[in-house]
C-alpha cells in the first residue's frame, strides 16, 4: 500500500520544484544527458548499418583475429563505461551540490 504524503510535504515539493535552483537542476541534467545520448545512439547505429551494408570493411581483418567489426564492438563498451564515467563525475560537479541544497531545504521545510 503506497504511503500518503502529507499536505505540508507536497507544498514544500511544489515550492522547491518552482525555483530557480531546480529548474537549473532539470536544465543541467538535460543538457548532458539529451546530446550524450543522441550521440551514442547515432553511435550504436553506424555500427548496426556499418555491420549490415559495409561487410567488407568491418570483415577487414586487422592483425591475427581481429577484425574492425570485433573492433567496433568493443568500442561501444568502452563508449558506454566513459559516458557512465563521465556523467558521474559531471553530476557529482555540478548537479549534487545544488540536489543536495534542495533535499536539505525540503527536509527541514516538513520536520516544521
Amino acid at each position: 500500500m503506497a504511503e500518503r504524503i502529507s499536505p505540508e510535504a507536497q507544498a514544500a515539493y511544489q515550492r522547491i520544484h518552482a525555483t530557480d535552483e531546480f529548474a537549473e537542476l532539470k536544465r543541467s541534467y538535460l543538457r548532458f544527458v539529451v546530446p550524450l545520448t543522441v550521440a551514442f545512439m547515432a553511435w550504436y547505429l553506424l555500427y548496426v548499418l556499418m555491420s549490415n551494408y559495409a561487410g567488407d570493411f568491418m570483415g577487414h581483418v586487422l592483425f591475427g583475429n581481429i577484425n574492425v567489426a570485433l573492433v567496433f564492438g568493443l568500442l561501444q563498451f568502452v563508449t558506454t563505461f566513459g559516458i557512465s564515467i563521465w556523467y558521474a563525475k559531471f553530476a557529482a560537479r555540478r548537479m549534487d551540490p545544488i540536489a543536495d541544497s534542495l533535499r536539505d531545504e525540503y527536509e527541514t521545510e516538513i520536520e516544521r
